[in-house]
Parts: structure tokens; C-alpha cells; sequence
């Protein structure tokens, strides 16, 4: 019986890294969200104002979820979990640096439109999105690091580099990723710029 556990675990014990992270960086993100804090910094670019509200990105935005968990999925049963670990890694402090910088620096934005403008399919689950997310906590956007991270990895492993389908629809989705956290006015250009620069750096 230990034996067996001892193969089980050197065959898929690599796949506990994401499962044991995400009750982490879950539970932490509920409470920063709930902690009373004294002051929200307040996130805004003059350019900000001049990007449309469209509720169709709401699709990408959703689809962000399956994107990064599909990706780490992959990796994990590559034969080379060189890069697994790379990509877990990256996403891994990318987020928990999310977290920091959201504790000692509690930010928000004020971009929501008042009143959606159009009532479909959509706009639904936009309110859902709105309901169940606020708009605080949002630099640097972790929709948009993660997209770049994902992406990337794919992009550079030896295996799905080959592949063009898998690549260009990676790209057109992490780029429609980074486009709907704007449209939908989720985040601030700031908050994009912060996760590329988070991105470069890493």
C-alpha cells in the first residue's frame, strides 16, 4: 500500500503545487476584500475615460478561468516539468505579490458606469461579475499577468511552440483577456501596465 502511494505520489504529486495555492490565495483575497480599511487609493488614467464600456468582453473575461487552469493542466502532463514548475512559479509569485501590495496599499476604481447601458445576455452577467467582484484591490490585475504568463509559456515550451492552432488562439485570447478588463471597466490602463512591468521583470 505504501508503495503504491509512494508511485502515486512521484507520478502526480507535482499537481498539488496549484491545489494547495488556491485555498491560499482564495481565502486571502476574501478577506482583503472584507477587511475595513481607513483609506482606498483610487486608480484612474485620463485615459481611462476615453475607453467605451462594452459588455461582450464579458466572454473573454469569464473564459480567462478555464485559459489558466487548462494551461497549468497542460504543463503538468508534459513530459519536461521544467516548465510546468517555471509556469507555476511565475503565476505563484505573481499573485502572492498581488496580495502584498494589496494589503499595504488598499486601491480601488471608480469607473463603473452608474447604470449599465444596454440590458442582454451580457449585460446579466456583467451584474453578476459586479455582485460577486468589487472594485477594489485592483492593481496590478492578475487577469492580465496571469494571460501574459500563460501565454508565454506556451509560446516558449518545445512541444505547444509546434502546435500554430494552439498559439495564435492563446494569443487572441490573452490579448482579448487583457482588452475585456478595460472594456468592462474591471481595471484601470494602470492595472495593466503594472502587470506587464510585473510580467517583464519576472
Amino acid at each position: 500500500m505504501l508503495q503504491k502511494f509512494k508511485k502515486l505520489f512521484c507520478a502526480y504529486g507535482h499537481l498539488l503545487i496549484p491545489v494547495l495555492y488556491a485555498p491560499f490565495y482564495v481565502l486571502t483575497f476574501i478577506w482583503l476584500e472584507n477587511r475595513p480599511v481607513s483609506r482606498i487609493y483610487i486608480i484612474e488614467m485620463e485615459i481611462d475615460k476615453y475607453i467605451p464600456f462594452c459588455e461582450y468582453f464579458i466572454i473573454p473575461y469569464y473564459l480567462w478561468f478555464g485559459y489558466i487552469a487548462l494551461t497549468v493542466l497542460t504543463f503538468a502532463f508534459l513530459p519536461d516539468r521544467k516548465d510546468y514548475y517555471r509556469l507555476c512559479l511565475m503565476l505563484g509569485v505573481g499573485m502572492t505579490i498581488f496580495l502584498f501590495v494589496s494589503y499595504i496599499w488598499p486601491n480601488g476604481l471608480q469607473l463603473r458606469p452608474a447604470q449599465l447601458p444596454r440590458d442582454n445576455f451580457c449585460t446579466d452577467l456583467v451584474r453578476f461579475l459586479q455582485k460577486s467582484d468589487t472594485s477594489t484591490n485592483v492593481f496590478p490585475s492578475i487577469h492580465c499577468y496571469n494571460s501574459m504568463v500563460a501565454n508565454a509559456a506556451i509560446w516558449k515550451n518545445e512541444i505547444l511552440n509546434k502546435k500554430k492552432g494552439i498559439k495564435w488562439a492563446s494569443l487572441i485570447l490573452s490579448t482579448s483577456v487583457l482588452l475585456s478588463t478595460l472594456f468592462l471597466k474591471q481595471h484601470s490602463l494602470m492595472d495593466l501596465l503594472g502587470a506587464a512591468v510585473m510580467f517583464i521583470l519576472f
